[in-house]
């Protein structure tokens, strides 16, 4: 039985800047297991994004496939892949990209909306269970210009997860946050994937978030490799 939410097989990506052809990715290999914890670290411009844009669709690879629950997800059209990663992908950014003239529940609402398949008091409902489920219960009716940056982020983990997605992609989910806030949400990460089973997928320069999850890989000039105890070393990245 497959049990992979998420697949790479041979994946190349290479960027034309001029006469010269960069090549970004080189045939990467990856599989993401429901209900894994995974980190992928590495220095600045070895790739780490670019893998991430490619998996969740967003870019297309130059070759290569990506497969989400089994279905071969490269080979869609810009709707059709918008469809799929609806359904089926969480976001959350180091900036929250929160909608600044809405509240907390009607950003989480968003993902929802876009569906146009529930009644807006259905999906009010579930944006609603999802910031309580993530502590901000009281803060609904906040904008985010009145909340904090810890809040921010965890408004924006709600709306990641409020269409019950297989996987949550995170790009440097507490880059932009001091440690002990930062803590918090990597523990919010870490109670939401034992609890609801969904898998994380971190993009990340917090060694200290690196070091607590189930399985960390790393970029290195376009490959990805298993990460070894040094390269969690204080200073690795």
């Amino acid at each position: 039985m497959n049990n992979a939410v998420l697949e790479c097989r041979d994946l190349v990506k290479h960027f034309d800047e001029g006469p010269e052809q960069v090549q970004v990715l080189k045939s990467v290999n990856f599989r993401l297991e429901r209900g894994e914890l995974v980190a992928i670290i590495g220095n600045s411009g070895s790739g780490k994004t670019t893998l991430l844009h490619l998996l969740s669709g967003l870019d297309v690879p130059s070759s290569g496939s990506v497969l989400i629950n089994g279905r071969d997800f490269s080979s869609l059209n810009d709707k059709e892949r918008g469809v799929v990663r609806n359904r089926n992908i969480g976001f959350v950014y180091q900036f929250h990209h929160l909608l600044a003239e809405f509240s907390a529940l009607e950003n989480v609402s968003m993902p929802l909306l876009l569906r146009k398949e529930d009644s807006i008091p259905a999906v009010k409902k579930r944006a609603a269970e999802m910031l309580e489920r993530v502590g901000l219960g009281h803060r609904v009716s906040h904008k985010p210009s009145e909340l904090s940056g810890g809040e921010r982020q965890r408004v924006a983990i709600a709306r990641a997860l409020v269409t019950k997605p297989g996987c949550v992609m995170a790009d440097e989910p507490t880059g932009n946050l001091d440690v002990h806030t930062a803590r918090e949400i990597q523990g919010l990460m870490h109670e939401l994937n034992r609890d609801l089973q969904i898998s994380f997928l971190i993009v990340t320069h917090d060694l200290g978030l690196a070091r607590q999850v189930g399985r960390v890989v790393r970029m290195e000039d376009g490959h990805l490799l298993d990460a070894t105890a040094g390269d969690l070393a204080l200073g690795a990245l």
